[in-house]
């Protein structure tokens, strides 16, 4: 195989004409840039340079070895650019996956912010389950992911979570209903309610299972919307109460009142995932702390 820095010499060589100018441009001995000339030919398996009185002049062999020096020099200034351009935040691509409740409210402006920082990197934004990225961020298919954890556990191994905010969750009660009157409802209050299922098993609403037992019940529910705008309308027609969280609440339906709770206060806490190890490149760094201002100005 040749050796791409011999050809270089070889290519120093021929464009200053001779053995000791590329020696003195190089930063060589002459003796030295001719050895490895000398290697070079072993390698090509035939002269690359022939003797003309003082000087030297490529074969037609080391003249197209001399071209694709050329070539491959300039490919490797264009690589050492393009790699300064990556690391200083310039370029690149940044995968991030999140859960629609953190799009709004989170993931739309960190994405602003780093487009103004970054206009060069590209922002690959994909919609998830908010259970399925964590593996994405684990193998190295994604960059960031926003979960949904319980505060007291640990990510998995590889992986740093990064808390943003606690999102609470709110009573969603019908229009006329005797609680709506109260600024607060404390959460025992909805023990003997029917209610509307706004969250499908998983950690969001395992937050809601967990406070419910601290209150000491389990809840009833009558119906499984699976969806917060279609858990209101549910309620709106009178077939029971719902929690939503505040993030979740979007366009409040005309027909329910909504209500803090106490007692505890139901609360669903959102990570940031990022894989242990992994660089930090200015664009994540930007997007990171964009979230965490988000996060902050959410819970403000």
């Amino acid at each position: 195989m040749l050796d791409v820095r011999r050809m270089q010499m070889l290519r120093a060589v021929v464009t200053s004409g001779s053995v000791t100018a590329a020696a003195a441009r190089l930063g060589y001995t002459p003796s030295a840039v001719s050895q490895q000339i000398a290697v070079l030919e072993k390698e090509a398996r035939t002269p690359l340079l022939e003797r003309v009185g003082r000087g030297v002049r490529p074969t037609a062999a080391g003249l197209m070895l001399t071209e694709y020096a050329d070539v491959i020099g300039r490919q490797v200034a264009e690589a050492e650019t393009a790699l300064i351009d990556l690391l200083e935040g310039r370029t690149g691509r940044l995968a991030v996956r999140y859960f629609a409740t953190a799009g709004a409210a989170l993931v739309a402006p960190a994405v602003a912010k780093v487009r103004a920082e970054h206009p060069g990197v590209q922002v690959e934004l994909k919609l998830v389950d908010v259970e399925d990225s964590l593996p994405d961020v684990k193998e190295g298919r994604a960059d960031l992911a926003l979960v949904v954890r319980p505060p007291e556990e640990a990510g998995p191994d590889g992986v740093r979570l990064v808390r943003l905010l606690d999102d609470p969750y709110l009573a969603v009660l019908p229009e006329g209903h005797p609680l709506a009157g109260r600024r607060t409802v404390a959460l025992a209050d909805l023990a003997e309610e029917p209610w509307v299922g706004s969250e499908w098993p998983g950690p969001c609403l395992d937050a809601q299972l967990s406070a419910c037992e601290t209150a000491g019940f389990r809840p009833r529910f009558v119906v499984d919307s699976g969806d917060y705008a279609t858990a209101q309308g549910f309620v709106a027609a009178g077939l029971g109460v719902s929690l939503v969280p505040r993030l979740g609440l979007g366009s409040r339906h005309p027909g329910v009142v909504v209500r803090e709770v106490r007692g505890p206060e139901p609360v669903r806490s959102i990570f940031a995932a990022v894989r242990e190890g992994a660089p930090r490149s200015p664009a994540l760094r930007s997007f990171l702390g964009a979230l965490r201002e988000a996060g902050g100005a959410t819970r403000g």
